[in-house]
Parts: structure tokens; C-alpha cells; sequence
């Protein structure tokens, strides 16, 4: 079993600033690629970004330029770092942890943390 922790949610103005964290524990040799998801209100849960055990990351398009993903093997941590938020960035935001031969819905989940830009 693998847990995961996220934290850094919160409230912030447009075009502004959060980053958030997610530490695994557990079975840590069970999974290799991580990524960060998110769900609107009345919206299905979209993926954001990916990284790889190697450092290879995808985007989608729409937060392309504006944030970044990194990891730390030592700490068992991924990073999501977000600048220029929009309102539209509003969502639950998961970390999901998988092996890369497995499917998102296989992976495991953290408990969100929301993130909600608005003035």
C-alpha cells in the first residue's frame, strides 16, 4: 500500500501564487510515475501533469507556461509549483501515484486539497 499526502491548498487572488506537495509513504517501490489531477464543481476529474521517475513531465495544455512539476526521490515528494492562476484553475486539486505500465484508475490517490482562485 502507498499513501499520499497532499498540502499547499488554499485561497489566492488571480494570477497569483500556490505550491502544493505531495509526500508518498508506504510501498514506495510500487509506483514511478506521479501526477497531479483536479476536479471542478460539476466537472470530471481532469488530468493536469505527469512526471516520470527520469524527470520526463506532460502538460496539459491548459496550464502550459504556468506550472511546473517537480520531484524529490530522496523525500518521496512531488511538487506543484502554480503561478498566473486564473479562476478557472478553482478545484480540488489529487495526487495520483501509479506504476507506468498501469492506468491512472489503478494508481492511488490522495485526499485533494482545494485550491480556489478568486478576488
Amino acid at each position: 500500500q502507498v499513501q499520499l499526502v497532499e498540502s499547499g491548498g488554499g485561497l489566492v487572488q488571480p494570477g497569483g501564487s500556490l505550491r502544493l506537495s505531495c509526500a508518498a509513504s508506504g510501498s514506495i517501490f510500487s509506483i514511478d510515475v506521479m501526477g497531479w489531477f483536479r476536479q471542478a464543481p460539476g466537472k470530471q476529474r481532469e488530468l493536469v501533469v505527469y512526471i516520470t521517475s527520469d524527470g520526463s513531465t506532460n502538460y496539459a495544455d491548459s496550464v502550459k507556461g504556468r506550472f511546473t512539476i517537480s520531484r524529490d526521490n530522496a523525500k518521496n515528494t512531488v511538487y506543484l509549483q502554480m503561478n498566473s492562476l486564473k479562476p478557472e484553475d478553482t478545484a480540488v486539486y489529487y495526487c495520483n501515484a501509479k506504476l507506468p505500465w498501469r492506468s491512472w484508475s489503478t494508481g492511488y490517490w490522495g485526499q485533494g486539497t482545494q485550491v480556489t482562485v478568486s478576488s
